[in-house]
């Protein structure tokens, strides 16, 4: 079975999940083959549902856009699905061409898999007082239970201000999910150019607002209020994961929540390629909110998918390698020590702790690495830096390394590495706290290794784990 969902003939855009009688339904943009590397066109909405976020039901697509002349001609994007007296009301962006005004657009269903789209689309259009018309999209309806009526949040722009600095997030509000005004922006912090796939859900005492960024970094932010008129505060570490995880949006069953995010491809299948629109489908679990953010783990299922253990065969490579009962530990202050542990399968579950000394520069895994030693990934860990960064050998031109996650707190002497590999695709947690995607293509196969790089570390609790044949 596939561990990260993409479906056989297209792949995952921008999640749309909402939770419903047990069951995770998890409406996504469907890219079409090829991959797309400048966005979305003809997408319609795929549906997926689940009672473990692990094994996916393909259901029939929900939306597609319509014939030529109506405001969903292209393509429908994203938006948000809530449920009011029995009706399901799936609020999503009308797109009609570049260049073209997106409007927002309204289906309604009975069951969540039948959907009639509202013959009044397009239902909302920007109010030009206040916004461009060009982006108004990325709907997000929920019940303001202190002002007594519905709210949706769009992603749009403000009519002046620095051109990549108009990016704000707009207010519209409903008595009955039907009629809707048009106000002035919820939040304007002028900080991005837009505020794609806007989200808020309520965590403790505080309203969390999630949304998505291209213009300073591809990532997606989150921003913390104890109230909805603001301030909206970043904390710490104010994502849930690096660039290889974007447009993510939550759900919850009121105990839980997790965000659903999606891994790009890249272009080529080659690490050198320009990262691509859509991917595979990742889903995080938000566990606590700390001073430093949100901790995140995996899907309770997803680890029980490795069931089966793969044996490790020590083998010194590089320095010096010190053996104790289920410990390795090297020592090289001032140069390279590195070993490996016996192939890896094309899936995997890698696990392992490590604890570095003082001053130690560098230390982590080898991934798919090969017998010489001169091709291999690397998941280093730079304790003085306090990242975590996903890099790769031989390293092309002057690129310092492929990906980075600061750690929190960042001067830890240890950590904990749960690392899923499944073809070319890499999730990792750190701690069960950080999360961070990637993609590896140019090395295919290779062991599994330990490594440390000036200084000092000792791996216990190395395991390695695959799926059942």
């Amino acid at each position: 079975m596939s561990v990260f969902y993409k479906p056989t003939d297209g792949f995952v855009g921008d999640v749309i999940p909402f939770y419903w009688d047990g069951l995770y339904h998890a409406f996504y943009l469907k890219a079409p083959l090829p991959p797309l590397r400048d966005g979305a066109h003809h997408t319609p909405y795929a549906h997926l549902a689940s009672r473990d976020l692990v094994h996916w039901e393909e259901l029939p697509l929900a939306i597609e856009p319509g014939p030529p002349g109506s405001p969903d001609s292209v393509s429908c994007f994203t938006g948000a699905v809530i449920e009011r007296d029995g009706t399901f009301y799936m609020f999503y962006t009308g797109f009609t061409g570049e260049g073209e005004p997106q409007t927002v657009c309204l289906a309604t269903s009975a069951d969540l898999i039948h959907w009639q789209k509202d013959p009044r689309n397009p239902i909302i259009r920007a109010d030009s007082r206040w916004y461009e018309a060009i982006d108004w999209r990325d709907p997000f309806p929920f019940w303001n239970e202190e002002a007594g009526e519905y709210w949706m949040l769009l992603a749009a722009r403000e009519k002046s201000g620095p051109d990549n600095r108009r990016g704000c997030i707009a207010l519209m509000t409903s008595p009955d999910l039907h009629n809707w005004e048009v106000k002035p922006p919820f939040w304007s912090p002028r900080l991005y150019y837009t505020h794609e796939c806007p989200d808020l859900f309520r965590w403790d005492d505080y309203w969390v607002l999630v949304y998505s960024t291209f213009s300073e970094r591809h990532i997606t932010h989150y921003r913390l209020s104890k109230s909805l008129a603001g301030p909206w505060l970043a904390p710490e570490n104010d994502s849930f994961d690096g660039r290889a995880f974007y447009a993510a949006k939550t759900a919850g069953d009121g105990g839980r929540r997790y965000v659903f995010g999606w891994n790009p491809t890249r272009e080529g299948e080659q690490d050198e390629g320009a990262w691509q629109w859509a991917g595979h489908m990742v889903v995080h679990e938000l566990r606590e909110l700390t001073t430093d953010g949100f901790t995140l783990s995996p899907p309770s299922a997803q680890n029980h998918l490795f069931s089966q253990a793969c044996a490790l065969r020590f083998r010194s490579e590089i320095g010096e390698w010190r053996l104790g009962p289920a410990v390795y530990t090297a020592e090289a202050v001032d140069g390279f020590a590195a070993c490996t542990l016996g192939e890896m399968p094309e899936a995997a579950l890698i696990e392992a702790r490590i604890t570095a000394q003082p001053g130690t520069r560098g230390c982590g895994l080898l991934l798919r690495c090969d017998t010489a030693l001169e091709r291999y990934y690397q998941i280093r860990w730079e304790p003085g830096r306090g990242r975590i960064v996903i890099d790769r050998w031989p390293r092309p031109g002057d690129e310092p390394f492929m990906l980075e996650r600061a750690l929190t707190p960042a001067n830890a002497d240890q950590l904990r590495l749960k690392i899923f590999v499944e073809g070319t695709l890499l999730v990792i947690y750190i701690n069960d706290a950080v999360a961070l995607n990637g993609r590896m293509y140019n090395h295919t196969g290779g062991q599994l290794g330990l490594f440390v790089s000036e200084g000092g570390a000792a791996f216990d609790d190395v395991t390695l784990h695959t799926l059942p044949a």
